[in-house]
This record gives C-alpha cells, structure tokens and sequence, in this order.
C-alpha cells in the first residue's frame, strides 16, 4: 500500500515511541490523545503491521515499530539539515549569469571575486568563459554574455562601455635573469629581447611592438604564441620574456617563478574597459559579481600604481648587462 507521510505524521510516531504514551505524546507535540491513537492506528492499517502493543497506561514498540522509529529518525534529521542548508541559500541574489573574461583577470583577480561573491549569493551561478577581445565582444554583442572586460577599443554599436582597469604591462622574465624582481626597467636600457607575443589578431600586439621600438627598446627573437598558460610555462624554464598587464602578475609578487618588473620612462598601461549590451540593463546578480570583481582587480593593481610612483620619484632604475637578456 502506498503511503505518503507528513514530516507531521512522522514527527507523532517519534512522540509515541519515545513518551511511550499516546497521552504524554499528545502533549509533546500539542494535541490531543485521541488524535494521536487514532493517527497510529491509521498508521498501522497503512502498513498491514502493527508498531505498538498497548497495554494499561503504556505502549511497546514492535520489532516493526522499533525499524520504522529509526527510518523516522533519519528522515527527520534530513529534513532538518535540509531545512538549515536552504536558510543559507535565502541570502543573497539568485539567478544564472554568463560572463566573458581575458585571461587578463582570470588568472589573479577572479578566484578571490568568486569566493566573495558565493559567499554573499549562495544561490546565484557564476558562469565564466575565458578568451581573448574579438571573441567576447561577439557574444556580448549578441546577447549572450551579460557583460565582458576586453581593452579599451572603438565601441560597436549595439554595445555600452565604461573604464574598468588601468593596468601597467610589465616586464616578465625567468626568476634566473640578472634582473633584480620588482625593480623599475626601461626598454631602452636593456639588451636584445627575445619576446613570447601574442598574434597580429590580438589588439595588444601592435602597441607592445610599437612602444618597445619607439622607445629604444630591441628585439632580438619573436614567437607567437597565443595561449598564457604556455607562454607562462616557456618564460619560467628559459631565456624568453614576456610583457604582460600587471594585474595578471599580481600572485607572483612574492614567489620565486618570475622576475617581473615594472617598465618605466615611459610607462605602458593597458586599459580594460566593460562592454554589455545597450538594448538592457544589467541584471542584479551581474551588476553584484561586477562590482565584486572590480574591487578584486582594482586591489590586485594598487601595488603596481605606487611602485612606478616611487620609481618616478626616484628616477632610479637598474640599467642590466648584456647578460641580462
């Protein structure tokens, strides 16, 4: 016989068995004998078995009421864990976003924004798609990503934008180079380079490029390579650099994998702006993860704006030797 119970239902039984009394159950659970007995005696009817022997003024379980009391038992613990497990996904947004990052973020200030941001919003789902600007701005465009951070470029219609970072690219070499970590550099100061770049189709190729050689800057070698865990893994085993935004080196300030340093005289900033779509206004969960994200990013950068302040205010920084490349 099929049987649906009440955590109520549930909960009278749980009385009874433990008072072993309809009586003092009754008052337990605030109300009345006669509706205990006659709930167990439905109860029983349901099942084909009988859960209690009566006697006068008193009850004893059965074998099978001994079995069905420990059912009831781990029903009402689950339901009780259940019940706190929701209270904890009331707080906070709710709903599902779509959101387009550079590995730019991705790779320091992400992890921090989304603990912050889970925690605050236990019931909301943060989806994150890494890739480069041309991509991201395509699925923003069509509706798909409530918002992207690409750099800064000509606004397509359709799309709104808005300044979200100022970053200093920075100079990022094997921690064996001669170059003292977290020291000032100019370009023109140093040997040839040999440069792990992104592609021609990456809006940071030209500048990087343009910047080295108007500055004084030479290069000796260049490889392509469009992929950062790659180009991370390259620059850390060999002799190759790379010139990455500060923000995206935030975590290696204070590890030994890397030299980085800041390139001064003059600076080279990369500037990372917000674009969603102008047809809508952003969605409250998007809204609450981009501000999440842009006091992680915002922080992950302070570092950089006063160490090149200081250098400016020095005007001292390390000229390397040939060997230094």
């Amino acid at each position: 016989m099929h049987m649906t119970e009440s955590i109520r239902d549930l909960r009278l039984f749980v009385a009874a068995y433990e008072e072993g009394s309809f009586t003092a159950a009754a008052a337990r659970e605030n109300t009345t004998q006669s509706g205990v007995s006659q709930h167990m005696h439905k109860l029983e009817a349901g099942f084909g078995v009988q859960l209690f022997t009566r006697g006068a003024g008193s009850i004893m379980p059965t074998p099978a009421g001994e079995m069905y009391y420990r059912h009831c038992i781990e029903i009402l613990r689950a339901f009780q864990s259940s019940k706190e497990d929701m209270a904890v996904f009331g707080a906070g947004l709710s709903g599902e976003i779509l959101v387009g990052l550079m590995p730019t973020l991705t790779r320091c200030a992400l992890s921090p924004a989304l603990r912050t941001f889970v925690e605050a919003n236990p019931n909301a789902r943060v989806r994150v798609v890494e890739g480069y600007s041309s991509h991201l701005t395509e699925r923003v465009s069509s509706g798909e990503f409530a918002f992207a951070i690409v750099p800064a470029f000509e606004t397509p219609v359709g799309l709104r934008s808005r300044p979200f970072l100022s970053t200093p690219e920075v100079l990022v070499s094997t921690r064996h180079s001669t170059l003292r970590h977290m020291a000032p550099v100019r370009l023109r100061n140093l040997p040839p380079l040999k440069l792990v770049l992104p592609g021609h189709e990456n809006t940071r190729r030209r500048t990087l490029e343009s910047h080295i050689v108007s500055n004084g800057g030479r290069i000796k070698a260049i490889l392509e390579l469009d992929a950062m865990m790659g180009t991370l893994d390259l620059v850390a085993g060999s002799d190759w650099t790379t010139i990455l935004p500060g923000v995206m080196m935030a975590a290696d300030l204070d590890r030994d994998r890397f030299s980085v340093n800041p390139i001064v005289d003059p600076a080279l900033s990369l500037e990372l702006v917000l674009i969603e779509p102008a047809r809508r206004p952003m969605e409250p969960t998007a809204q609450a993860f981009l501000e999440v994200l842009e006091s992680a990013a915002t922080g992950m950068n302070a570092c950089w704006a006063k160490l090149i302040g200081e250098s400016r205010t020095t005007r001292h920084a390390r000229v390397p030797t040939e060997a230094s490349a």
